[in-house]
């Protein structure tokens, strides 16, 4: 018989003509204003036009799949863009699990992912060997090109303080960076954790923001890992890439980031493993 397994992810506008639907459904059904819609089309603009997330967890979902073999059947489904998790679900017949494409749980994130999908989810796997591998060899591969003095900054997607009570999120992302770290060689001094991307919201999100992080260390190097994502798109490529990377320059210090996990073999197939596992 065969196992149903939904890859889920975040999911990005297919093409242009899609970013105000798409804003409007994170939104919860509230039409941005001109003025969001169009920092949002300016931010897509600066990165090529598009984020390439959409190929990218198809790759992943493509991988894994492919590791998974005979006897499972893998649909991929987005939360804010179709085909939507719910789409995905209908596809699939008899049992089913879930997989977000996130090392870490939240429950105002991932938790969300595993309401809709209604189905046994692996809820985080930021303790998976071979991603904590990865992400320790791409920070030893970056400081190869950096000065000697330069602190590794771990990032985060934020949340609203509200969600994140008694939320394991933070904890997840204190252990894995430690883990990293640790693997990577790094001095306790040498790194630290940092949040990035927080809602335009009154609210108080987790911090401190990259870019205030940044601008309080003394060294002549930041590396970005930014562990709490698995490939590159919107959040690495502009709030990385261009945002962080202009702070950087203002204070006059180098600048680098991590490699994502994109469809890295060896994670994906470590992935498939642990769906095995769960499912049976």
């Amino acid at each position: 018989m065969t196992s149903g397994v939904v890859v889920m992810a975040y999911g990005t506008p297919a093409s242009a003509d899609e970013v105000e639907a798409y804003y409007t459904h994170i939104r919860h059904g509230r039409p941005p204003t001109a003025e969001q819609l169009g920092d949002l089309r300016a931010r897509y603009d600066a990165i090529g036009g598009l984020s390439p997330l959409r190929e990218i967890t198809r790759a992943q979902r493509d991988r894994l799949a492919s590791a998974l073999g005979d006897g499972y059947r893998v649909e991929l489904g987005y939360k804010h863009a179709p085909p939507f998790i719910e789409d995905a679900v209908a596809s699939l017949a008899g049992d089913i699990v879930g997989l977000v494409l996130a090392p870490h749980y939240s429950r105002g994130s991932i938790g969300e992912y595993v309401e809709r999908l209604g189905h046994p989810t692996i809820e985080s796997w930021h303790d998976l060997p071979e991603w904590r591998t990865f992400q320790a060899q791409a920070v030893r591969t970056a400081l190869k090109d950096l000065p000697e003095r330069t602190t590794v900054l771990f990032t985060a997607h934020s949340l609203p303080e509200r969600v994140l009570a008694d939320d394991r999120y933070p904890d997840e992302l204190e252990a894995s960076a430690t883990a990293i770290a640790d693997e990577a060689g790094l001095d306790r001094a040498a790194w630290a954790l940092a949040w990035q991307s927080a809602g335009r919201t009154p609210e108080p999100w987790r911090g401190p923001d990259v870019l205030e992080a940044m601008a309080g260390l003394d060294t002549e190097a930041v590396l970005v890992c930014p562990q709490g994502f698995t490939a590159d798109h919107l959040e690495v490529l502009y709030d990385l890439d261009i945002a962080a990377k202009q702070r950087a320059d203002e204070l006059g210090i180098a600048f680098a980031r991590t490699a994502m996990v994109n469809d890295d073999a060896k994670v994906l197939g470590a992935l498939a493993d642990r769906v095995r596992t769960f499912s049976r």
